[in-house]
């Protein structure tokens, strides 16, 4: 098994039980995006990214009409193995640590499903919480900032 470099991605060896029909690459972005997915299905994580990288995100989505499931999430990928850091934002209420152990399960289960990669490690940093009712989107006076209706 290599790392094929141009592709930024994984090789994988893989066939019919007679021996390998070729192999298999898996870019590291898919595996961002997998367990992206998997962190934003937890229950307690609001949201996944620092402030600026959300923000930014969230204009791209906007304007693209799509969303970028790896955004917040890094991954580092070897020949049978890769390493995750997230940077979420909690639900107010939410216990951290057994949001944590969730998202690891959650991430890992996934991951290591849909690759067959080990996932070694999981690093979650959390960089804040959030408290219902105290959105960016409503103006002082409850009304929302949107200039349409």
């Amino acid at each position: 098994m290599a790392t094929n470099e141009s592709v930024g991605g994984t090789r994988l060896e893989g066939g019919a039980a007679g021996g390998a029909r070729g192999t298999t690459t898996i870019a590291d972005n898919v595996v961002s995006a997998i367990a992206g997915i998997a962190v934003r299905e937890t229950d307690g994580v609001y949201s996944v990214g620092k402030g600026p990288s959300r923000a930014l995100g969230a204009v791209k989505d906007k304007v693209s009409r799509s969303s970028d499931p790896g955004r917040g999430v890094k991954v580092e990928v070897g020949e049978k193995q890769t390493a995750i850091d997230v940077d979420i934002v909690v639900e107010y209420g939410a216990p951290i640590l057994d949001t944590a152990r969730s998202l690891r399960t959650d991430v890992t289960d996934a991951v290591e499903t849909m690759t067959g990669l080990e996932v070694v490690e999981i690093n979650i940093n959390v960089t804040d919480v959030h408290v219902p009712g105290a959105d960016d989107d409503e103006d002082e006076d409850g009304t929302s900032a949107s200039r349409v209706r």
